[in-house]
């Protein structure tokens, strides 16, 4: 069975402790920017993962902030 897109982002951001941009995980799943905001929109309101601002960039990151 093909996994959902929030699992895909789930297990991109676990393998990618240095956290990750929107952009970023778009091009790496090939799949929408606001598809990707849409899911990250979704896991951060389940408390599943924390977003870190430096300058312009939003990086992702799964789990609790540290």
């Amino acid at each position: 069975m093909m996994k959902s897109k929030k699992e895909l982002v789930v297990e991109l951001l676990k393998k990618h402790k240095e956290g990750l941009t929107v952009i970023e995980i778009a091009r790496i799943l090939k799949i929408s920017r606001n598809t990707v905001a849409v899911v990250l929109a979704e896991l951060k309101g389940a408390g599943l993962i924390w977003i870190r601002n430096i300058g312009m960039a939003k990086l992702n990151y799964f789990g609790r902030r540290k």
